[in-house]
Parts: structure tokens; sequence; C-alpha cells
């Protein structure tokens, strides 16, 4: 039986690099790679993208919807790491662990649109609550983060990284105060609320790895539920899932370090509560090149060509926190 073959459209970018790394190696598939010198030639990307089974696209939004009309052949799948197809009706949305049919969803399906690392983390998170009712749809909720400054793409690692004048030195940075941050849709239709996330993400003056921070005024919900309640749910919604850990309620750390993922496709959640206030905080910790972008991709690709994957990036905790 012949190997599926994949061509990923946008590898010399940060996230198509490492999702490479990740393939690299696999006797499973085999990996088509366009000639550098034709990276730009619209004609050699067409027929590569027409010639294999799986195209991934990791482009700008708008140069992932011009890759999507290059493709003319039905049976070409395609995976979609920009934010261009997040919210289409067409396309399934690529968080496997989303819904419980979520994953077989992926499996058959010939769109399928990677998810966000911001939004991956909060999510997780928020979807289970609102299903289980404890999260009224109503609820105006805020999502506070914190990235590596890997997630800003090659022109952000090179000023952060850089000896020259154009050096970054900022220790931590917000941005997008507009409070228009493009993943906030993304973040409502699929946690399934009716209002889009007060979103205000920053950067640290460290290369990768992610928190995702949910505060909850418990208090304030009509079933007033605890911080126990919202665990119960969140490990029932992940008993058993092989990259979204819940963390045990009754050992939770007092500090929470960004980069302990890294590496891995691993996602971990955590309840913290102040019972007395009826008060919580709800964080998702995970590597924003690994489960936030290339792991997931890694796991998308699996799904859609029915492979086990010859590699695992759910690596166990004690290694991940070597």
């Amino acid at each position: 039986m012949a190997k599926p073959r994949i061509f990923i459209d946008g590898e010399a970018g940060t996230t198509g690099l490492q999702i490479r790394a990740r393939l690299a190696g696999r006797a499973d598939l085999e990996l088509v790679s366009i000639d550098p010198a034709k990276r730009k030639d619209d004609a050699e990307r067409r027929r590569l993208l027409n010639a294999v089974d799986l195209a991934v696209l990791c482009l700008p939004d708008e140069a992932a919807r011009a890759a999507v009309a290059l493709i003319d052949d039905p049976s070409v799948r395609v995976l979609d790491a920009s934010t261009a197809y997040r919210t289409h009706p067409d396309w399934v949305y690529g968080l496997p662990e989303l819904t419980a049919g979520q994953a077989d969803r992926i499996g058959e399906a010939r769109r399928v649109s990677n998810p966000g690392c911001y939004p991956t983390g909060a999510l997780s998170l928020l979807r289970p609550l609102v299903d289980d009712g404890l999260l009224p749809a109503a609820t105006p909720v805020s999502v506070h983060a914190v990235s590596g400054y890997s997630g800003g793409g090659r022109q952000m690692v090179e000023a952060f990284e850089s000896r020259g004048p154009e050096r970054i030195a900022d220790i931590h940075r917000l941005y997008a105060l507009d409070l228009a941050h493009k993943h906030r849709d993304e973040m409502r239709v699929h946690s399934g609320l009716a209002h889009v996330p007060l979103f205000t993400p920053a950067v640290g003056a460290f290369r990768q790895g992610m928190l995702v921070q949910i505060p909850l005024h418990l208090w304030s919900l009509p079933k007033s539920p605890s911080g126990r309640d919202l665990h119960a749910s969140l490990s029932a919604r992940y008993d058993g899932q092989r990259f979204v850990h819940v963390m045990p309620y009754d050992q939770r750390p007092k500090v929470l370090a960004p980069e302990a993922l890294n590496g891995t496709n691993l996602l971990e959640l955590f309840v913290f509560d102040n019972p007395a206030e009826q008060t919580a905080l709800l964080v998702a910790r995970l590597d924003n090149l690994g489960k936030g972008a290339s792991g997931a991709a890694v796991q998308n690709i699996d799904l859609m060509l029915g492979l086990a994957g010859e590699r695992d990036y759910a690596i166990a905790r004690d290694a991940a926190l070597a």
C-alpha cells in the first residue's frame, strides 16, 4: 500500500518548520517539498498541491485562501494552520478533544482548520463548562494569556533574539489593546458562548510556552458552582485523553511556569479557587508551538490519514518536567 503523501505549503515558516521536524523520520508517510527557488511559483505550487493526499497550509490568511483556490483535485485533503477558516461552516475545527465526536469528524473531513494557540487553551477550559450548564452561554467571560515570543512569528523571534538596536528588550508586553484580537470570534463560536470574550494577550521574554487564564466569579453564576464542580466537569470531559490532562484538584501548585510543557503536545488544565469568596481561576498550560500549533497539526494529520503516529509527542509528564 502506498504511503500517504504530504506537502507543507509554507514549510519555511515557524509552524511549517516545526511540523516538518515532528514528521521527520516517519516511515508511514512521505513528505513532498518544493524547490526553494520555486516557492513563489504558483504553477509549481498548484502542481504539488494537487499531487498529494494531504496539503498542509502554513501561510498567512489571504495566502491560505489563495492556496485553497489552487487545489482542483477533490481527493486532496487540506489542513490549514491560518485563521482563515476557523469559523467557516464548511471546515471542521481541528481541536480533537473539543467534543466527544470531534476526533471522528476530523478523521472524516476533507477540510480541517488547525486551532489557534490561545483558543486551544481557552476552549478546552470553557466548552465543558458551557456544555454542562455550569457556565451559561450569556456569561461575560474574560481571557488573559501570556505566550512566548515565538508566537509572533519569525520577525518577533528575530527582534527578541537580536543583539542589535532593533532588539525587543521588554520582559512582558501587552498587545491587542484595541480589544479586537482575531482569535476572539474563534473562542466564541467553538465555546458555545453568546458573546465574544474580553481577550487580553501578552508576550513574555521567553521563546515558547503559554498560560491561558480565565477568572470566574462563581457567586454570580446561576448554579453557584464550586471549584470542585468545575474540576469535576473538566475531569469527566477529558478522562482518558492522551494529550489533555486535568491536574489534581488536591495537589495544585503554588506557582505556574509557562515553559514546563515545551517540546510536547500536552495540555494541562488547572482549577484554582477561593471557596470563602466563591471565586475561581481556570488555567491552561501548553507549548504554543506544540499543542498550540505544530503538535496539534501532527495530531490532526494522523487523524486525517488514519495513522497511529510513530513518534509519541505526548511524552510522559516526568520527562516533560525534567
